[in-house]
């Protein structure tokens, strides 16, 4: 059978996450869902990352084995109009016949969004972590690139997860500021613990609220202590930006 993978994109507001859960609606379902109304038989598809409820996508990946192939120009309009309002392909590719979203990976890129002034503003609460008083974004900005590397992340894990070994690697972590009191935290990586990013964003929010010093960040790292790092960060800040893969060697030259 053809092996097709698919970028999608999708406002996680009011979704239980990717995976298929006996308690809402799952990014998932609706994906799996127009494939089999297309295909005309069931498909099941592979992610390439667990989202949680409330985060959003702007470049999941998934994979899935179809009966036939539609051309991959036609096949985001094709799925788009089986599927709601709050989710779309963006892109499609045939690609070989082993690739699996999940395993083929070779990193993800995460943006955590922040929205500080005095007053809310509706029109990006979505997408953003509203904060009141004062924060030094420069602070926050200089303890950014302390992250990157390889290190113990225990201290940024929740409880949970179920991963063999807290050991990841960070190839970028920056902060910038933007129009409107908008903060965006970038962290780039090969993989990443459950609701690392979110406990990262908090911890760079304390920087800037005077709660922990710039240079305290590799402390905080080599303590592997929870208790040590900042909160865990609401999910409607999160947003993953990109799933990085070999595309050249993935793709299916027809």
């Amino acid at each position: 059978m053809p092996s097709v993978a698919l970028v999608i994109e999708f406002d996680g507001t009011d979704f239980v996450g990717w995976q298929i859960q006996d308690n809402g609606r799952s990014v998932q379902e609706e994906i799996q869902r127009a494939l089999t109304t297309l295909y005309k038989e069931e498909i099941k598809v592979t992610g390439s990352s667990r989202t949680d409820a409330g985060v959003h996508a702007r470049g999941l990946v998934c994979s899935a084995k179809v009966p036939f192939n539609i051309p991959c120009e036609k096949l985001p309009l094709a799925c788009n109009a089986l599927l709601p309002e709050d989710v779309a392909v963006i892109a499609a590719y045939d690609v070989r016949d082993d690739f699996n979203a999940r395993f083929d990976s070779q990193g993800k890129r995460y943006i955590y969004r922040i929205m500080h002034g005095s007053v809310r503003h509706p029109l990006v609460s979505r997408y953003s972590h509203f904060v009141t008083g004062r924060l030094d974004v420069e602070a926050m900005k200089k303890a950014a690139p302390l992250f990157e590397g390889e290190h113990d992340f225990a201290a940024f894990c929740a409880a949970g997860g179920s991963q063999n070994t807290t050991v990841r690697r960070l190839n970028h972590v920056e902060v910038r500021s933007g129009a409107n009191g908008l903060i965006e935290i970038e962290v780039t990586g090969e993989a990443f613990l459950y609701n690392m990013v979110r406990i990262i964003a908090g911890t760079l929010l304390y920087v800037g609220q005077g709660k922990i010093a710039p240079d305290k960040i590799p402390e905080v790292i080599a303590s592997c202590d929870r208790e040590h790092a900042g909160k865990t960060l609401p999910p409607e800040g999160l947003t993953l930006e990109e799933v990085f893969y070999d595309w050249e060697s993935i793709k299916q030259n027809k």
